[in-house]
This record gives C-alpha cells, sequence and structure tokens, in this order.
C-alpha cells in the first residue's frame, strides 16, 4: 500500500490502472479491502484510489472523534500526493457522508458523485440515540458490536444464501480497532446536514439505494433527489445496505458508466 501523511498521521490507501481518477471510499466500520470486487473492473479505465480512512485498516488515528470534515481533508491529502486535480468520489454510507463533507470543502475538485447506500441529512432524534447506543457498545465489546452489526446490513434472503459474504465482511470489521470504531461513531453522531450542499451541487450525483436497506429506508431518501443539479437513481430490488456485495456486477458497471459520463460531459 501507498502512504501519505495528514496532520502528522498515517493515510494508507491503494492505486491501480490509468486514466481519470477514480477514488473509493468505505463504509463503517471497514477499511479498503471492500472494495476488492470492484477494482478489477473500474481500473480498466480509470486510475483507481481506494483509501484507508482515518484509524481503518493501515491509516493512523487522528483523535478521540473522527469528524466527516476531518475524513475528507484526509482524502483531500492523498489527492495533494498523488497530485489528482479533480476526480469522481464513490463513498459507501460513512464514506458518502465523508464525500459530501468534501463536497463542501473543496467543490472545484469533484467531477461527479456516487451516494453508495448514503444520504445527506444529519441523525434525527431517533439515529442520534442509536448512535449513543452503539458508541456504548463499542466501548465495552467492539467485536460483539461489529458482528451484530454487519449482520444487520444485508438482505436477509442474501444473507442466508450467502453466508460467505457475512463472513467476509464480518472479518474485515473485526479487525479494526476499536478507538477507530468509536471515533467514527461519534463523528457520524456530530456531523450536520449536508443537504444544502446537495443544492448547490452542480457535478452529476448518483445516488444507489437498496430497496431492503434497514439502515436507511429508500422512501425516506427520494427527496433528496430532487437537491443537485444532476441526479440518478439505482433502486435495487433484494438488496439491502450492501450493494457492492449484494449486487456487486450491476453496481461496479453503473458506476463504471457513470464515471466515464462525469469525465465525458465535465
Amino acid at each position: 500500500m501507498k502512504t501519505t501523511f495528514y496532520h502528522q498521521k498515517k493515510i494508507a490507501y491503494t492505486l491501480s490502472g490509468d486514466g481519470p481518477d477514480l477514488i473509493l471510499l468505505h463504509g463503517f466500520p471497514m477499511d479498503h479491502r471492500v472494495w476488492e470486487g470492484f477494482i478489477p473492473v473500474l481500473e480498466t479505465h480509470f486510475r483507481v484510489v481506494a483509501i484507508d480512512l482515518p484509524g481503518f485498516g493501515q491509516s493512523e488515528m487522528q483523535g478521540h472523534i473522527h469528524s466527516m470534515d476531518l475524513m475528507a481533508g484526509a482524502v483531500n491529502a492523498v489527492m495533494e500526493q498523488e497530485q489528482i486535480g479533480k476526480a469522481v468520489i464513490v463513498g459507501h454510507s460513512m464514506g458518502g457522508y465523508i464525500t459530501l463533507a468534501f463536497a463542501g470543502l473543496f467543490p472545484s475538485k469533484l467531477v461527479g458523485a456516487v451516494l453508495f447506500h448514503s444520504h445527506g441529512a444529519a441523525d434525527d432524534d431517533a439515529a442520534l440515540a442509536g448512535r449513543a447506543a452503539a458508541i456504548d457498545q463499542a466501548s465495552n465489546n467492539h467485536l460483539s458490536f461489529v458482528s451484530q452489526f454487519i449482520e444487520g446490513l444485508f438482505d436477509p434472503h442474501f444473507l442466508k444464501s450467502h453466508p460467505e459474504a457475512f463472513s467476509q465482511l464480518d472479518a474485515v470489521a473485526r479487525s479494526q480497532k476499536k478507538e477507530a470504531i468509536v471515533a467514527a461513531l461519534a463523528g457520524m453522531r456530530d456531523r450536520s446536514s449536508k443537504l444544502d450542499v446537495l443544492y448547490q451541487m452542480t457535478v452529476p450525483v448518483l445516488f444507489i439505494l437498496g430497496k431492503t436497506d434497514s439502515r436507511m429506508p429508500f422512501a425516506r431518501l427520494m427527496a433528496q433527489l430532487a437537491l443537485p443539479a444532476q441526479a440518478e437513481l439505482l433502486l435495487l430490488s433484494g438488496v439491502g445496505h450492501l450493494g457492492y456485495l449484494e449486487a456487486r456486477q450491476t453496481t461496479s458497471s453503473a458506476i463504471l458508466h457513470f464515471a466515464t459520463r462525469c469525465y465525458e460531459n465535465p
């Protein structure tokens, strides 16, 4: 893996392929390995950067709370290291929150954005209560917490027929540092609404949503599609919160074609 530094702390990432730049941001509580099935598809047309967000994978901790703005700054540090002026950014779940934080901080560096099971709203009261409970659980027993958390991300039918997918993702999650898990939960808890950022975005935005996503019910997110100047939707039946596993071929192809259009019509 390659590395750079942000606030004197290491940020790790992979770099593969040639072409226009495409950046992949993993969700919680993962690292760059969740994109291993995507990269072979994308690297044939793009230079693909898959980042370990602060604290996760081989990247170092940045503090007790990893805000979305802080993690967006880490993404920018990687771009500066690799002399990337502009990129399409794909953010899964928490990675989507970071993508929108990046759009607010560095709008001129974005060619397009993919909100992959993600959205622009802040946590409501129920979600805030859930974050507080999650922080308590993760602080006490992070291994038990992440296994329960991962199981709830899948479409139930997919999970039953693909137990190996759970095992694969659970292993990645269980390898993460407890401190990183808690810091990211706190950062998501504290994040502000980015609906204004969505409204101001002029680059294309692709929403990828799962019909059986228990974390982000698609019906509640549909109104956000009207906010950006250019928005597209991929709505997936039989898919929960993990489209990159549950519908890998469909989602990787959609991202490939979306990113291509972003660069063809800047």
